[in-house]
């Protein structure tokens, strides 16, 4: 059976289907974007106490190999002590790939619906029709991963927080522990994108799990359900007398 042409109707996006659909790509966009273009840098300072003080900088970027972020080179002389290589502790490197990779996907296929929303709505709602219960199925699917992915994110973000902070670099830094060395992150770098990503990962959640109810609507299994509610079988028929 060929496929109708492409016949572009704008309605089915105002439509709950169709609106919901067009939220969930946009934050996809922001999610990807928050999190995967992400680059900061902190400053740490080195009050060696009656010498010269000491600045390190730290750059740290998605995606989030910390334990490959080297801290101070090798053989580097602070507060006249000689430090080995040290790297930063942890990473985030599966919660923020995961995380992104989630957020290309939903954009990818929330595009692809769109475009079946809004050119082939005709053949969507045919009775024969599978591409109702294949929505449905990656609806829930993308649910799922939303919420899996948001809430690994949202633990990864307190790793480099904990990895960066003041009491992160004097537990990794050996100097730091020394007697008159006191280390102090003097400018803390921008997570703020980092947090918005956060948000934007549970906002995904909401939107893909109230959309759940609106592709299953479309599904045959809705219709039969709906249909069994109204047949008039297995109703008691009164006894005239």
């Amino acid at each position: 059976m060929m496929m109708s042409p492409f016949r572009l109707n704008l309605g089915t996006l105002k439509e709950p289907l169709g609106f919901i659909k067009t939220l969930e790509w946009l934050t996809a966009i922001f999610a990807f974007w928050s999190c995967g273009s992400y680059s900061g840098q902190s400053v740490v300072s080195l009050f060696c106490g009656g010498t010269r003080n000491e600045t390190l900088n730290i750059t740290f970027q998605y995606p989030f190999r910390l334990n490959e972020v080297v801290l101070v080179a090798a053989n580097t002389s602070l507060c006249s002590h000689i430090i080995p290589e040290t790297h930063l502790i942890g990473d985030a490197v599966f919660s923020s790939q995961s995380y992104v990779a989630v957020a290309i996907l939903a954009f990818f296929y929330t595009m692809g619906a769109l475009l079946v929303y809004c050119g082939y709505m005709d053949i969507y709602r045919q009775p024969t029709s599978s591409w109702p219960q294949t929505d449905f199925v990656l609806t829930a699917l993308f649910t799922a991963l939303w919420l899996i992915c948001a809430s690994a994110w949202a633990k990864g973000l307190q790793n480099i927080r904990d990895a960066t902070s003041t009491a992160g670099i004097t537990a990794t830094l050996s100097v730091c522990q020394e007697q008159n060395v006191v280390c102090e992150v003097t400018e803390v770098a921008n997570i703020r994108p980092l947090r918005v990503a956060v948000v934007f990962g549970f906002l995904n959640l909401i939107l893909w799990l109230g959309n759940v109810w609106f592709t299953y609507k479309e599904t045959h299994w809705h219709s039969k359900s709906f249909s069994a509610e109204e047949s008039p079988v297995g109703r008691q028929v009164p006894v005239p007398i």
